[in-house]
């Protein structure tokens, strides 16, 4: 059987992970490719074209008064955050012809939509459209034969390339784990330990703990976020809006809204990165940008990645010096993976590493290809850390593609699902151990840290922990690069059974383990404290496969049981052993701080902010914010005062919760009463 068309199990994989809602059309609903719009439709609508159409907009669909319904700009305007094939659609119905709206029936805008999408590279199939908007929503266009040309895509500021702003510097961002009062990383520093020094709010006072504001973003993205903050003020974001608010106030400072250029993928953003007056992100259709943090003004922006190959950023990135580190997502679109180094000061590509090289040439020694197909995958899109002794870099590189099949890729699939050990100041490859080889459940790893330093973080030998989608947390002696232990976090069943065409029920499921929040370590009780899925589903592998431009290569279904939960789990870093463990009702994807004053600090899909004495995994407090919590929790201080950060919003798993509503994402800050 070819795979021509998106399940019900993947939409319903995309909801989980990256939130239902999401701005990209192809994944809102079930609409199969081989069933866009036929021969005789396309036709049809062509002649209705030259007779209702082409007087305005021209007999090629272009160089006519009107705007042209062809080319890389339609494409692009058609492909964006609330513009796709439903809304192409709602235009021609509503609007057209000028002056004679409604002269033309269903069918026959049905037809002039067939012949439009045709003649934009939408695949024909063998059913025709039919009038309903999920279903338009789901049909992907496709750009053609334009190539990502990044510097013409280059755009300067108004007020050029310089920032006028402060920030840290690269010394205060080496020594950013020393530092309680601000929180310079996503992870908190490059370790990735999300470790305060700050024991002002502790177990015996939290009961006293009073929210101080709160920060509303400028629309319903989904609210995966990871708060920065820099000598009082915090920097957040969604998938178009970046704030910088007043850390003890909510008071905006700035804010910037960014227009999105091209197709757009994946609306989730993670946050920011900053360094010496630069506020740096990624964005949904494939650019990285730089803002000036005193004003928000925008100095540059680069296309980088490629939405049209489905790729696309959501992770935070990393600043290293004067180099800016991140990667794009989309490993179910097949994209060859890559990390890279872009110029802090212009965007300028510096040096690349690909994830997968075998993948993209077609197959090699760790990449049987028996059937000649499309190899892909190895996308990043969680934080990095380093080890700033060796300048070493650790990437989680994430599944390959097509997902489920895979005795069509026999081999171990370098470097998917496997830690990347880079030299940070050329891309090259120091080392790499593979933790999920061959993988054929979507298992991608997303964790590679905290790194943890003999005679510094109170351990006895040179560590790193790597977690994902497996559900397992494996601690790896830095030095031999073999895991200490794995220890699992969540149901694990049928881990080593094959996904076969006939299917087998596994746990987790494609969005169980480990996503985009990773462990916390808590130094004086030497424990990681990790946030997890838990849910099973039953997969079944295709025999054979067909890429569709533009839509979910999962090669395979889907279909997950009906419960679903999660956890917090506290495992000593040394033995591997379970301390304690937290079972939520729903599942477990917020991020996770621990504190000196002994707190372990996560928040919940049904909107609930907990506090947790680290010692014994006791809820001493729980806080209801309104809305679910699916994005990072800070702590820091301003002025002498501790804070604690947290989001809540439109997070994830709407459709499994049903508890979601479309709602303005917030920051909600939280202090002990003055005295």
């Amino acid at each position: 059987m070819k795979i021509l068309s998106v399940s019900p199990a993947k939409i319903l994989f995309v909801s989980l992970l990256f939130g239902s809602g999401s701005s990209v059309s192809i994944f809102a609903a079930e609409a199969p490719a081989s069933s866009t719009f036929t021969e005789a439709q396309y036709e049809r609508g062509e002649l209705l074209y030259q007779q209702q159409c082409a007087l305005c907009h021209g007999v090629e669909l272009s160089e006519g008064a009107a705007p042209a319904l062809i080319g890389t700009t339609f494409r692009k305007t058609w492909s964006r955050m609330g513009a796709n094939v439903a809304e192409l659609f709602n235009r021609i119905a509503t609007t057209m012809p000028p002056r004679q709206e409604g002269s033309l029936n269903e069918t026959q805008n049905l037809e002039i939509l067939a012949y439009v999408l045709g003649r934009n590279n939408v695949l024909r199939g063998t059913e025709e459209l039919k009038n309903d908007y999920a279903y338009f929503n789901a049909i992907p266009i496709a750009r053609g034969d334009e190539a990502l040309d990044p510097a013409a895509n280059f755009i300067v500021g108004d007020y050029g390339l310089v920032p006028t702003g402060t920030g840290p510097s690269f010394n205060q961002l080496r020594a950013a784990a020393d530092n309680a009062d601000d929180w310079l990383y996503h992870n908190q520093n490059y370790k990735g330990t999300r470790y305060s020094a700050l024991d002002q709010i502790n177990t015996t006072n939290v009961g006293e703990l009073q929210q101080v504001c709160a920060y509303q973003m400028t629309n319903n993205s989904r609210m995966q976020t990871g708060p920065i903050v820099y000598q009082g003020v915090m920097y957040v974001t969604n998938a178009t809006h970046t704030a910088a608010i007043n850390a003890a106030t909510c008071e905006r400072i700035w804010s910037h809204d960014w227009e999105p250029k091209d197709r757009m993928v994946w609306g989730n953003n993670r946050g920011v990165a900053i360094k010496d007056g630069y506020v740096v992100r990624g964005t949904a259709d494939g650019y990285l940008f730089a803002l000036d943090s005193a004003n928000g003004h925008l100095l540059w922006a680069r296309q980088a990645a490629d939405p049209w190959l489905g790729e696309t950023f959501t992770m935070p990135p990393m600043i290293f010096e004067d180099m800016v580190l991140i990667g794009p997502a989309g490993s179910e679109h097949a994209i060859s993976g890559w990390i890279a180094a872009f110029s802090l000061a212009d965007g300028e590509l510096i040096w690349k590493f690909q994830t997968v090289p075998e993948a993209a040439a077609g197959g090699g020694p760790s990449w049987g290809n028996p059937n000649n197909i499309v190899l892909g995958g190895g996308a990043v899109w969680t934080p990095l850390s380093m080890d700033l002794d060796l300048d070493e870099l650790y990437v989680a590189v994430t599944n390959p593609a097509p997902d489920f099949p895979a005795y069509l890729r026999p081999g171990e699939n370098l470097y998917t699902n496997s830690i990347v050990a880079l030299d940070v100041r050329t891309g090259e490859l120091k080392w790499y151990k593979s933790v999920v080889p061959n993988d054929d459940h979507d298992w991608d790893l997303t964790q590679v840290s905290p790194v943890l330093k003999a005679g510094v973080d109170n351990v006895s030998r040179d560590l790193v922990a790597t977690v994902g989608k497996d559900g397992i947390l494996r601690t790896l002696d830095k030095n031999t690069h073999q895991p200490l232990y794995e220890t699992p976090i969540t149901t694990i069943k049928n881990q080593d059974v094959p996904v076969t065409p006939e299917g087998v029920h596994a746990c987790p499921g494609v969005t169980g383990g480990v996503l985009w929040s990773g462990p916390a370590y808590h130094p004086e009780q030497k424990l990681l404290i990790t946030p997890a899925i838990d849910y099973c589903a039953r997969f079944s592998a295709a025999e054979e496969v067909e890429l569709i431009p533009g839509q979910l290569y999962m090669g395979g279904g889907m279909r997950p049981d009906s419960e679903m939960s999660g956890w917090l789990t506290a495992v000593d870093v040394e033995s591997g052993k379970v301390r304690w463990k937290y079972h939520a009702t729903l599942p477990m994807v917020a991020g996770v701080t621990t504190t000196a004053g002994g707190l372990v600090i996560s928040g919940t899909l049904d909107g609930k902010l907990l506090l947790l004495d680290v010692s014994s995994g006791e809820v001493i407090r729980s806080i209801n914010v309104g809305a679910p919590i699916g994005g990072g929790i800070v702590s820091y201080a301003v002025a002498g005062k501790q804070y604690i950060a947290t989001n809540s919003g439109n997070g994830t798993m709407a459709i499994r919760t049903g508890s979601e509503t479309a709602r303005e994402g917030s920051i909600i800050i939280y202090s002990l009463p003055t005295n």
